[in-house]
């Protein structure tokens, strides 16, 4: 076999951190995950070995640090950790002349220490004046890369059989900041894991019926060495270790290859299992090897008896038009009816489509019915009009997350269509959402805005959304420019308004981006309340209901006034972005917000990070683990948030199609009362948050933060409720039976176990 020099090693990125043992066991890696210290501010002295940090605070390095107490905190701070480096690790390494040194991700700017002397600068945003002394090179690049470092291992940095101190100097200008991503830090010799690549993500599992088919491949991605090799996979079952599935090849990998896998398997999709991908190599016996969690489905599939889903009220503006499509699950055909309903509405018997205009104000109690040859089901259903919309959070799709500035009418149609085809319009999925990259060049001679040639007729893609009962949205700014560089609505704010209501335009996500410029330096409440109620006086104008949707970001804590300025929802935060760190970093830090959420009121946590990404034209599977995607959709119905899918729907499969039409999940987020979930219980990285219901019940979500499977105890006392309960596990659809005092269960790392109490 032959080897290759270490300066091509040196473009190698970091997947995964693998476990790689030579034929004695002896480890060529030291995984970094304990014992790092903390501490806001600046000095060049904290970068000195000999500095003593024990006041300093302990802090976890897989989250960013606003999730761990210093949720307000921008600007310089450090890490620093402490690890023995034994010289019998170049023993034990494949190639004995290189170290790398692995942070895994840092937001924005990191200026990395060895035994205080500089090894690396990487990131963006540096500020002015910032100290880079002794740093000679600097890699500009995004935020969310690996930082990986290399030394000699006869650089004098190194102290070998010794103590050392790994010391970061990070800048953070806004939003969420710090250590964070799925790879932990770690010290390592080259080895085979950083000559051979696994690919497990860009063909996900695909889960049909009772089947689970995937392709993964090994990629040799050296320039010079050749190998050969067993290449196995395993399925193994998370609560008792299983085999479910088991295959093995042996392969020839030569430089610059790669080895595709596929295999398929019947299971039970309900079981969660780990797959775990094993690469033994002929010459060396070393073991590359990674693990994955497979798809389990813990969404039993609908009934064929029918079962209305939905809100359970819904609110219009006196004499505007109405447009609601009433959903249900089951055998099809339906048909649908109702009774008492107001005057001005009709229904359509074969969709379930109400439509109208209603003339007098008030509370109106209908009685849906729907009925299929299996049977037939009916519950009331509360119109209030008045002065309120959004009466729950909305729910739908959204264009940016999947493509950016790439969206068209084609993509736009084709999401309504596969909302249909895949299911989720039956369970109140409604809204669909053109983002940024609709608007013309530039004005018509009038000043009136008007689509660019991507979207030749938004008249007529308005009227093909209600036609099948959904709702159409659409993005601007306050600003003169968009964030993508389109015309804004600055100085056209009623014109524009008045071109999105004979659209037909039921949603605007009004988006701050180039206000900034019209704002200057003057960060001041009046200021960052102009824009937006400027927009809010022009809707008033216009006989439509236009859900007004702040994205602002969470500037001046946007959720004590939003609704005062007559906002719909509002983000409370910056951008989401497809890993744990920033969907939990968000999540989990929504507690202030929560009295302020309420009926026509939502605080907006951002959209949903599931299925297939990638901000357009170029996609790829969630980064998101599967537990992970069951703890984001569970924790934003908690939060009462906005729904807003931002995934390709064309590649929803059965999986992700069973984490977003759950409709005993649904329910909590669109439960009438309007409650916003608060934390009850937070011990390490243990987290309880309850949901009050309409009905009386509580929602209550058990998450485990941790890399290990945990048992977490729900206690009556941190609920607040007595005597006995009755448990309903929402993912399963399934009653657990009476508890009293308290309830525990077993979480899976990064996962949830998500419930339902009601006094006996």
């Amino acid at each position: 076999m032959k080897l290759f020099s270490i300066a091509a090693l040196c473009l190698i990125t970091v997947v995964f951190v693998q476990s790689c043992k030579n034929n004695n066991n002896a480890e060529s890696i030291i995984v970094l995950e304990k014992g790092w210290k903390f501490q806001t501010g600046d000095d060049n002295k904290w970068s000195d070995p000999t500095f003593n940090d024990s006041r300093w605070h302990n802090i976890l390095i897989d989250r960013y640090y606003e999730l761990q107490g210093w949720p307000e905190y921008n600007g310089i701070s450090w890490y620093r950790k402490k690890f023995f480096l034994p010289s019998s690790m170049k023993e034990a390494a494949y190639m004995k002349d290189s170290v790398q040194i692995f942070l895994g991700m840092i937001d924005d700017l990191d200026l990395a220490y060895l035994n205080g002397k500089p090894i690396g600068m990487d990131g963006k945003n540096v500020p002015e004046n910032f100290d880079t002394t002794g740093f000679s090179k600097y890699r500009p690049s995004l935020y969310d890369t690996y930082r990986k470092y290399m030394l000699a291992v006869n650089d004098p940095r190194l102290r070998w059989d010794a103590e050392n101190v790994i010391a970061v100097k990070v800048y953070d200008p806004h939003y969420a900041g710090g250590f964070w991503g799925p790879m932990l830090p770690s010290i390592s010799m080259i080895d085979l894991r950083d000559m051979l690549k696994f690919d497990i993500k860009s063909s996900p599992f695909k889960v049909v019926n009772d089947s689970l088919t995937k392709v993964f491949s090994i990629k040799n991605i050296t320039s010079k060495s050749d190998f050969s090799g067993k290449l196995s996979v395993k399925i193994l079952t998370i609560e008792n270790g299983e085999v479910v599935y088991a295959t093995t090849k042996n392969i020839d990998l030569k430089a610059g290859n790669n080895v595709e896998m596929p295999f398929s398997y019947k299971t039970d999709v309900s079981k969660p299992c780990t797959a775990i991908y094993t690469f033994i190599d002929n010459s060396t016996t070393r073991t590359h090897k990674v693990s994955q969690e497979v798809p389990f489905i813990l969404t039993p599939k609908p009934a064929q008896t029918p079962r209305i889903t939905g809100a359970k009220v819904y609110g219009a503006r006196l004499g505007n038009q109405f447009i609601y499509r009433v959903t249900a699950t089951g055998a099809k055909p339906m048909s649908f009816t109702a009774k008492d309903l107001p005057d001005g509405l009709t229904l359509e018997t074969s969709t379930g489509v109400m439509s109208g205009s209603v003339k007098n104000a008030g509370e109106y109690k209908t009685i849906l019915t729907v009925k299929n040859e299996k049977g037939e089901m009916s519950r009331e259903f509360k119109i209030i009009i008045g002065n309120t919309i959004a009466l729950t959070p909305p729910m739908g799709w959204n264009s940016w997350n999947c493509w950016g500035l790439s969206v068209d009418d084609s993509k736009v149609r084709q999401a309504i269509d596969y909302m249909v085809s895949a299911g989720l319009a039956d369970h109140g999925w409604s809204y669909i959402n053109i983002d940024d990259g609709w608007e013309a060049a530039s004005r018509k001679a009038d000043g009136s805005l008007v689509p660019n040639e991507k979207f030749p007729d938004m008249k007529n893609l308005s009227d093909y959304l209600h036609s099948k009962g959904f709702k159409f949205g659409i993005y601007s700014s306050p600003g003169p420019k968009t964030c993508g560089g389109y015309l804004g609505s600055y100085q056209h704010e009623l014109q524009d308004a008045q071109s999105w209501a004979s659209w037909g335009v039921d949603y605007i996500k009004y988006d701050w981006c180039s206000y900034d410029e019209i704002a200057g330096k003057d960060n001041s409440l009046p200021m960052l309340k102009k824009p937006y109620d400027v927009l809010r006086k022009s809707l008033d104008k216009v006989n439509r209901d236009i859900l007004y949707s702040f994205c602002q970001y969470g500037k001046g804590n946007v959720w004590e006034w939003g609704g005062e300025l007559g906002g719909n929802c509002w983000r409370t935060t910056g951008d989401i972005f497809d890993n744990w760190a920033s969907m939990t970093g968000i999540g989990f830090n929504q507690a202030p917000s929560s009295p302020y959420a309420k009926p026509g009121n939502w605080n907006d946590p951002d959209m949903m990070i599931l299925g297939w990404v990638g901000w357009g034209p170029s996609l790829h599977p969630t980064n998101l683990t599967i537990n992970e995607q069951y703890t984001h959709v569970s924790l934003w119905c908690l939060l009462a948030a906005p729904l807003l899918l931002g995934n390709d729907l064309s590649r929803l499969d059965d999986f992700t199609i069973g984490l977003l039409t759950n409709e005993d999940v649904l329910e909590i987020d669109q439960d009438a009362l309007g409650k916003q979930a608060v934390p009850i219980y937070k011990q390490g990285e243990i987290q309880i948050w309850a949901k009050d219901l309409e009905d009386g019940s509580k929602a209550v979500g058990l998450f485990n933060l941790s890399r290990t499977t945990k048992k977490i105890t729900l206690n009556w006392t941190d609920l607040k409720v007595e005597g006995k309960q009755i448990l309903r596990d929402l993912w399963r659809q399934k009653d657990l039976g009476e508890f009293e005092g308290k309830f525990e269960a077993e979480v899976f790392t990064h996962g949830v176990v998500f419930v339902k109490l009601k006094a006996k």
